[in-house]
């Protein structure tokens, strides 16, 4: 069954590499195309929310509707990528969501053959250049396939460091974590801290036969029209091959070069740093 599904898959990809290269340009390398997407994530409320009524729950979610569901534009040619969250503004606008602009994602630059990643941040309007190599991904390729649009789409999985899908942001639960007891050193030297890792699950289509993907994911035989990982699911709503006008995919180039952990420390130093400013006001 499995070598059946590789021929087909195989020939599919042939197939689609004439047709797609005949709609193109003369020259491959301006093969281009743009994914968009729309994200969900869901919240949970934990021991707080158990206090709340399920009308202060609906007022809760609608608040944070801007920073739970977004939409994003991919895009992509052979063998890069840019990845831009679209109407960041009015995304950002209100109070609640000033503070969750300092830990979203920025424009992310990918280049699949140089295994590269090019991103910019911003932190509390300081301007950041994230430049670091291209998470590695260990992907389990299934055999189940499911229709997405015009579409079809086969399945693969992988099992990722949380830390990885989440280097841009920051959790107070996290800030205490990373601060180990007493109990928890030996002749000095820290224990080994466990690593967490999330389970991702991913639908890729080997009929746009390109190496990219959403936000941190990549690496298949096809785009990644579809991702679920954590609480949040990522779905491709429609894809333009070759548009009319050139699209500019170009690295972000302003701001102060650093690495992902580089910039996961700063600003979990910076956070730690308001913390105790806070406690010292009080005390």
């Amino acid at each position: 069954m499995k070598l059946l599904l590789l021929k087909i898959s195989t020939l599919t990809l042939l197939l689609l590499f004439s047709v797609t290269f005949n709609e193109a340009p003369n020259d491959v390398q301006e093969f281009q195309g743009q994914a968009y997407y729309s994200s969900k994530s869901t919240m949970e409320l934990g021991n707080w929310g158990a206090r709340l009524s399920e009308a202060q729950k609906k007022q809760v979610q609608a608040r944070l509707k801007n920073r739970l569901e977004k939409t994003y534009v991919l895009n992509f040619n052979k063998e890069e990528s840019l990845f831009i969250e679209e109407d960041k503004l009015d995304a950002m606008s209100g109070a609640t969501d000033s503070w969750g602009q300092n830990f979203t994602q920025g424009r992310q630059y990918k280049n699949v053959k140089e295994n590269a990643l090019v991103q910019s941040q911003e932190f509390y309007g300081k301007q950041f250049l994230v430049k670091d190599k291209l998470q590695a991904i260990d992907w389990k390729m299934g055999t189940e396939s499911k229709q997405i649009g015009q579409y079809m789409c086969f399945k693969a999985t992988a099992s990722i460091p949380t830390a990885e899908l989440t280097w841009y942001d920051f959790s107070w639960g996290e800030l205490r974590k990373s601060q180990p007891k007493e109990s928890d050193l030996a002749d000095g030297d820290a224990e080994e801290l466990e690593v967490n890792t999330t389970e991702v699950e991913a639908w890729y289509t080997p009929q746009v036969p390109v190496g990219h993907g959403p936000s941190e994911y990549w690496g298949l035989p096809g785009l990644i029209l579809e991702v679920s990982a954590g609480n949040t699911t990522l779905l491709c709503s429609k894809i333009v091959m070759n548009p009319k006008e050139t699209i500019k995919i170009e690295a972000p180039s302003k701001g102060k070069v650093i690495t992902k952990s580089a910039y996961k420390e700063t600003i979990t130093e910076k956070m730690q740093e308001m913390r105790n400013n806070r406690g010292r006001r009080r005390g």
